[in-house]
């Protein structure tokens, strides 16, 4: 990696990525192979170490947003199956063709405008809507779903390879009736790949476990497991225990840039929302909201200084935040702190953050800017 600027970074250990895949494997049933999940930058980590890595690993099967990631990943993984799980736009058929992308198909609409679209076939994996509600094909009955899918086999420039759908509720597995939903949508799909074998419809792939499912209600049914977010160590369902050891992958570290004593009644950053009460040491930090770290963590989390958690006051600003540090001794501009990570005995993760303001780690990682450089460790 090239030297860049330590103001604010995130630390991408490749070999907690290893070790996560390596648990996950050991956990699938049956045949079932890892599909990799990289979108949106590998959740923020980072596309091009992730994918050089897991492909190293023996990770072939990849699913990705849309084109341009496919693309990207096409780059790096030459001879790896892609599949683009949403839409793209039909004017882009040919380059799908071209780069050997699969297609999700959203509808049977879709479907036929693609197939006009282009001469060279398409492969293609059939998104059925079991009880998402997003995008996919319905029906009232299995049989309902097979007519349109078997209608789209005869489709010139399609070529059916599989059929999928995504969990809605695989992450809540202690409410019997959000479990028996889920149960619901797995026998709903398993009946399609049945009825359309019936008709001589023959598919590679029948598709459905993603991270919950892995963790929560796996079996040996779904050829591909969709891993996204345990793949990078955080849970789907925090603080749900996750039964896997599974490593954070990615760490987010910055610098201390000054250091002052402020007496009882000084205002710290805007709004002047805190006053310190006490005499107190106040260390200001070189990352804010511009880097993805949230604002609506103010004055809410702790940054582990010296292996020590120290709060956060006031408001975060675009660039900088400040630290209570009155119970650090020894403490010096351009010292090391970590907000994702872990030092000595304690650790924050993307996942505590997340609780404190209402999200989800998904959205925590996945908001860390492009100008916070990815340094990757431990490869």
């Amino acid at each position: 990696m090239k030297p860049y600027l330590k103001r604010a970074w995130a630390e991408i250990s490749l070999s907690a990525l290893e070790a996560n895949i390596r648990a996950i494997s050991a956990s699938l049933l049956g045949n079932t192979q890892i599909m990799a999940v990289v979108k949106a930058d590998a959740y923020g980590h980072g596309e091009a170490e992730i994918l050089q890595k897991l492909t190293q690993i023996g990770v072939r099967y990849f699913a990705v947003s849309n084109l341009d990631e496919a693309l990207h990943v096409r780059q790096y993984c030459p001879d790896s199956d892609v599949l683009i799980l949403g839409y793209t736009p039909p004017e882009y058929a040919d380059t799908l063709a071209q780069n050997n992308i699969i297609q999700g198909i959203v509808s049977a609409e879709y479907a036929c405008t693609l197939n006009a679209r282009t001469r060279i076939p398409i492969r293609c994996h059939v998104k059925l809507d079991t009880g998402m509600g997003r995008i996919g094909i319905t029906g009232d009955t299995p049989g309902d779903c097979a007519d349109s899918i078997q209608d789209m086999s005869f489709l010139r420039n399609l070529k059916i390879e599989g059929i999928y759908t995504h969990f809605a509720v695989a992450d809540m597995p202690d409410d019997p009736e959000q479990n028996a939903y889920t149960e619901a949508q797995k026998q709903f799909i398993r009946s399609v790949g049945t009825e359309l074998m019936k008709r001589g419809v023959h598919l590679k792939h029948l598709h459905y476990l993603n991270s919950a499912g892995v963790l929560y209600h796996n079996d040996a049914n779904s050829t591909l497991a969709r891993v996204g977010i345990i793949m990078y160590g955080l849970a789907p369902n925090y603080p749900l225990p996750v039964p896997l050891d599974l490593k954070p992958v990615l760490s987010l570290k910055a610098v201390i840039s000054h250091i002052k004593r402020v007496q009882p009644g000084t205002s710290i950053s805007y709004g002047r929302t805190f006053q310190a009460d006490h005499c107190m040491k106040i260390a200001t930090v070189t990352v804010g909201y511009a880097d993805g770290y949230s604002r609506l963590l103010s004055s809410k989390a702790d940054v582990l200084v010296k292996g020590r958690r120290c709060p956060i006051v006031g408001r975060i600003c675009m660039d900088q935040l400040m630290l209570d540090v009155s119970a650090i001794d020894d403490l010096r501009c351009g010292e090391i702190v970590t907000l994702i990570g872990q030092d000595g005995d304690e650790q924050i993760t993307a996942d505590e953050l997340a609780s404190l303001y209402g999200t989800i780690g998904y959205e925590i990682i996945c908001g860390i800017s492009k100008r916070v450089p990815r340094d990757v460790i431990g490869a």
